[in-house]
């Protein structure tokens, strides 16, 4: 029995070895298989490599044809401005013949000024301001005549100083008597015209006068004293008759009565220029002494002088009129501005916004100067890259009187360039090709994956699309895709690696 258990075992024993081979055999076996598969993938043959280093199918980049209504606008910066900025720079110097010198100052920096308002006092001789739109250029005297004196008249009158009896353009009683109520208004007295030579001329004509109204006084009672010794009245003593036994008793009136015919004539020409030297004489307007200013209430801008300081230049800066916006426009802009476009203002500080249009657009390009200004006349104010005072100016008036608080701001301007002005068919502008001819085309991808080419005329751009008309018969609607490119796809890479 032992004998044989033993043997059993054996036998179990030998059994087990060669499962355990036979097991280890196997796994060999797979992983030798997987090690194979794994080297296949990294190893290529020379065809696949040749496929996979090819780059990818193109895929096609559309867009769909829109019918909507296209507008074309730009974008620039602008300052808010008044309308109209006076330099005030009195002419002439003191009466002594000295330096002139501010002697009054009674505005300071952003007063309101009113008209018929003493602006500043220099030497002792005022700068009111009157309204209107052009600029006193000569000194208005009596006897001038001419638009500006109109202008002056005007003036008055809305102050309430009536220049009746006198024409409108003419300089004359009723004007002298308003000038100088409107002196007396403000403190002073108006400069006689001529001065002291003026004067001197009413002088001489009164006394002109004066001495041929005698000279007739005494020519009269001569003849008269004549005609009554000869017992006979002047008439009669014009007879022939009488004349004649007027000259044999020796008592002969015609010289008399010659004498008082000159006196007469001398009289009337006395009186005439007695009246000519009053109309040239008394108050004139000095142009250095009146600003004429578009509307009121203005506004002091700029106040570079101080009192009893000397006058080198303009001694102060008055706004007025309404209140509009100046932009400067690049030179490639510059023909898409024209005057009555639409506009629209926003207010970075406190994010209002106003509808505008274009008033007007310089012809003439504007560059700054060394020193930071620009060109004469031109106002300054950054646009948009542009620097200071660089491009042609560009005046937005509003639609709505703008508040004095927009004054100085530095706003932002959308200008409408242009407008389809309805809805048209349109498409991205990268969709429309130029033909070697000078055609212009889209090119529309069908369902199928064929494409067609449509020749169409282009029209207005704007927001990145075109405005196009098809040609010769083309079917181009609303829906269709046309190419604007094409492109490597991704997952078309994937699928042939």
């Amino acid at each position: 029995m032992e004998v044989s258990e033993t043997a059993s075992d054996s036998a179990m024993d030998s059994g087990r070895v060669k499962h355990r081979w036979v097991a280890l055999i196997a796994v060999g076996a797979v992983g030798l298989t997987g090690a194979g598969f794994g080297v296949s993938l990294l190893i290529k043959s020379p065809a696949q490599a040749a496929v996979d280093s090819q780059p990818p199918a193109p895929s096609v980049i559309t867009a769909p044809v829109e019918y909507r209504t296209l507008a074309s606008s730009m974008v620039l910066r602008g300052t808010v401005v008044a309308s109209q900025s006076v330099e005030i720079t009195p002419s002439g110097g003191a009466g002594d013949g000295g330096s002139p010198t501010v002697s009054k100052l009674p505005l300071k920096m952003g007063d309101q000024v009113q008209a018929g308002r003493l602006l500043v006092e220099i030497s002792g001789r005022p700068v009111i301001s009157l309204q209107g739109t052009v600029p006193l250029y000569r000194d208005l005297k009596p006897g001038a005549q001419g638009s500006d004196v109109a202008q002056l008249q005007d003036s008055l009158r809305r102050l309430g100083h009536s220049t009746s009896p006198d024409v409108s353009g003419r300089f004359g009683e009723g004007t002298k008597s308003a000038v100088t109520a409107l002196y007396k208004a403000v403190g002073y007295e108006p400069i006689p015209a001529g001065g002291a030579e003026g004067s001197a001329a009413v002088s001489a004509a009164e006394a002109q006068v004066t001495s041929a109204e005698r000279a007739l006084e005494d020519a009269k009672d001569a003849l008269k004293n004549s005609e009554a010794g000869s017992g006979k009245g002047s008439a009669e003593a014009t007879a022939p008759a009488t004349r004649t036994a007027e000259v044999v008793n020796g008592r002969d009136p015609e010289p008399l009565r010659r004498t008082v015919k000159r006196a007469q004539e001398d009289l009337t020409t006395a009186r005439e220029g007695l009246v000519g030297a009053r109309a040239a004489a008394g108050p004139m307007v000095p142009s250095g002494e009146v600003t004429f200013l578009e509307s009121f209430p203005a506004r002091v801008q700029d106040l570079p002088v101080r009192l009893g300081g000397k006058v080198q230049g303009a001694v102060m800066t008055v706004a007025a009129g309404p209140l509009v916006v100046h932009g400067f426009v690049p030179d490639h802009q510059k023909g898409l501005i024209r005057e009555g476009q639409k506009a629209e203002i926003l207010s970075e500080a406190n994010g209002a916004t106003v509808s505008a249009s274009v008033g007007s657009i310089a012809a003439t390009r504007t560059t700054p100067r060394t020193d930071g200004g620009t060109q004469a006349g031109q106002p300054a104010g950054p646009v948009g890259g542009q620097g200071s005072g660089d491009g042609y100016l560009m005046t937005l008036t509003p639609g709505q009187p703008l508040e004095p608080e927009w004054t100085g701001q530095n706003v932002r301007l959308t200008v409408l360039a242009a407008s389809t002005g309805g809805r048209v068919l349109v498409v991205p502008v990268t969709a429309v090709s130029a033909g070697a001819d000078g055609s212009t085309a889209v090119t529309v991808l069908e369902n199928d994956g064929r494409q067609r080419r449509v020749r169409v005329k282009p029209g207005t751009t704007g927001d990145g699309h075109l405005e196009v008309t098809p040609l010769d018969g083309g079917d181009l609607s609303e829906g269709d895709h046309v190419v604007m490119g094409i492109r490597a796809d991704p997952a078309v890479r994937r699928s042939t690696g």
